[in-house]
C-alpha cells in the first residue's frame, strides 16, 4: 500500500492515516460490511515491528479488532486504554471531489472516508506508541491499545464483543481515552479545545405501519405508507426541550466567560451558535434528538404495500432513555409498533481528576493559554462498551485546526479532511501525554 516515492516530506502520522483510508472497511449497518481485517493486519504488522505482540480477534468472518499490551514504566497504576476503530461509514463517490478511499494529499491535508473518523486517530496512537518504544523509552503506565471493528454500527461486533467474551484483554485499567474530542475550535478569535467528558444515549429504533395491501387504483384509507409517514413526520419534526447536563451547564458558564455573554440574557441556544462551527455538536448535546434516516416501503408502483417501515436514530441525555422512548411512543399512535434495534448508555464523567490534569497539561504546553472546555458528546463512542467493565471513556484525539475548517461537518460528511500539520500536532501531544500520564 505504502509508496516510497509518494511518502518524501510526509510525517509518518500522514502516511499510515493515508494507507488506513486506502483499505474501504465500509459498514453498512446491521452486519453488512466490507470488514476490517485488511486494515486489521497492517495494524498488526506496524504494532510486530514495535516489538509488541498483538492479538487479532474475530467475532464473524472479516470483522476484525487488533489488541496489544504496552508495558509501562509504572505497572502499579491503572491501565489506560488507548483505542480506536477501523470501520468508516459509507461514502457516495459521486458526491466527494476526490476518490473517497483514495488518501489523496492536497492543499495541506489528507483527504478520504476516515480522515477525521477516525483513520487519523489511528494513526496518531501508532506514532505516538512507536515513538515512545523506538526511543527506548515506556509508557508511564501499562497501555492497552485497541483498535475495534464495527463501531459505525453500536460495536456489537468489535468492542461490545471482546468486553463481553474477552474481558481479561482490559484487565487492570480504569480509564480510556478516544475520540472524539480534545480538537481545537475557535471562539470569537480566542482558540479553545473541547474535552469530550460523556456521550449522549443511543437507541436505535425501527417504526412499523401496517395496512392492507391492494392495487394502487383503488381507494384504501389504510395505507401502510401514509401512517407511516405521519409517524416519520411526528417524530422527525418534534422540538425537544433544552435539558442541561453538568457538562453542557459548565461548558455553556465557559463559553459565556470567553465570549463576555451575559448568560441571563442570552438563552443556551444562542451561546451555543456563537462557537461557530463547533455548534454543529455542541447543538444537539443540549436536548434529545430523533432523526429518521432510513425508510423501505413498496415494490411497484401500482401496488399499495402492506407494510411499510423507517428507522429513526435517537439520542438521549444519559440515563433518559426509557422517558424520551415514551414520548416517541406518543407521538407515533398505537397503530404504529416500535422495534428497538439497539440500545446504548450515555456517559458523563466529572472534568477533573488527575487525567484531565494532565491532558490539560500537556495541550498547555503545546499551545500555551488556550482554555480546555467539557462538553458532551452528541453521538457516541466504543467507550460505551468498556464502561461495562467500570472503564471511564473520556474523548481526546488532539488536533489544532484551522479557525475555518468545519471539523464536525467531517464527521460523516462529504469530502472528509484533515490538515497535516493537525496529525503532527496530535502525534506530537497524545506522546508526550502517554510518556507523564
Amino acid at each position: 500500500m505504502t509508496d516510497a516515492l509518494d511518502d518524501s516530506g510526509l510525517d509518518e502520522t500522514a502516511v499510515i492515516a493515508r494507507d488506513l483510508i486506502r483499505f474501504d472497511t465500509t459498514n453498512y449497518g446491521e452486519g453488512r460490511s466490507n470488514g476490517e481485517t485488511d486494515a486489521a493486519e497492517y495494524v498488526e504488522a506496524r504494532l510486530t515491528a514495535m516489538g509488541l505482540e498483538p492479538r487479532m480477534f474475530d467475532s464473524d468472518p472479516g470483522r476484525t479488532s487488533v489488541v496489544a499490551r504496552v508495558p509501562g514504566r509504572d505497572s502499579s497504576k491503572p491501565a489506560l486504554v488507548v483505542h480506536g476503530h477501523l470501520d468508516v461509514v459509507p461514502a457516495d463517490p459521486r458526491n466527494w471531489s476526490v476518490d473517497p478511499f483514495g488518501g489523496e494529499i492536497k492543499d495541506g491535508l489528507l483527504w478520504g472516508r476516515g480522515a477525521v473518523d477516525m483513520k487519523n486517530m489511528d494513526a496518531m496512537i501508532l506514532t505516538a506508541v512507536g515513538d515512545i518504544l523506538g526511543a527506548g523509552r515506556q509508557p508511564e503506565r501499562d497501555l492497552v491499545v485497541a483498535f475495534f471493528a464495527d463501531e459505525e454500527d453500536g460495536g456489537r461486533r468489535g468492542s461490545h464483543y471482546l468486553v463481553d467474551n474477552h474481558a481479561e484483554l482490559f484487565a487492570g485499567a480504569t480509564e480510556a481515552i478516544s475520540e472524539v474530542g480534545g480538537y481545537s475550535i475557535d471562539l470569537d478569535g480566542q482558540r479553545a479545545y473541547l474535552m469530550q467528558t460523556g456521550e449522549k444515549s443511543l437507541v436505535w429504533i425501527k417504526l412499523i405501519a401496517r395496512g392492507r395491501a391492494a392495487h394502487g387504483s383503488r381507494l384504501i384509507r389504510d395505507n401502510a405508507i401514509t401512517r407511516l409517514a405521519e409517524a416519520v413526520v411526528a417524530v422527525g419534526r418534534h422540538e425537544w426541550p433544552i435539558q442541561l447536563t453538568d457538562t453542557t451547564s459548565q461548558l455553556l458558564a465557559e463559553v459565556s466567560r470567553i465570549l463576555d455573554v451575559d448568560q441571563e440574557q442570552v438563552g443556551p441556544d444562542e451561546i451555543v451558535l456563537r462557537t461557530g462551527t463547533a455548534a454543529g455538536f455542541i447543538l444537539a448535546t443540549l436536548r434529545a434528538t430523533s432523526n429518521p434516516t432510513v425508510l423501505n416501503a413498496g415494490y411497484k408502483h401500482n401496488v399499495i404495500p402492506d407494510t411499510a417501515e423507517a428507522l429513526i436514530d435517537i439520542r438521549t441525555l444519559p440515563g433518559d432513555e426509557d422517558r424520551v422512548l415514551g414520548i416517541v411512543r406518543e407521538l407515533v399512535g398505537d397503530d404504529i409498533e416500535i422495534e428497538v434495534m439497539h440500545r446504548d448508555v450515555g456517559l458523563e464523567g466529572p472534568f477533573g481528576g488527575p487525567l484531565i490534569d494532565a491532558i490539560v497539561s500537556t495541550l498547555g504546553e503545546h499551545d500555551p493559554g488556550a482554555p480546555v472546555l467539557p462538553y458532551l458528546l452528541s453521538g457516541g463512542t466504543d467507550n460505551k462498551a468498556l464502561s461495562k467493565l467500570g472503564i471511564t471513556g473520556y474523548g481526546f484525539a488532539p488536533l489544532r485546526l484551522p479557525s475555518d475548517l468545519d471539523f464536525p461537518g467531517m464527521f460523516h460528511g462529504v469530502d472528509e479532511r484533515v490538515p497535516l500539520e493537525a496529525l503532527v500536532f496530535g502525534r506530537t501531544v497524545l506522546r508526550d501525554l502517554l510518556l507523564s500520564y
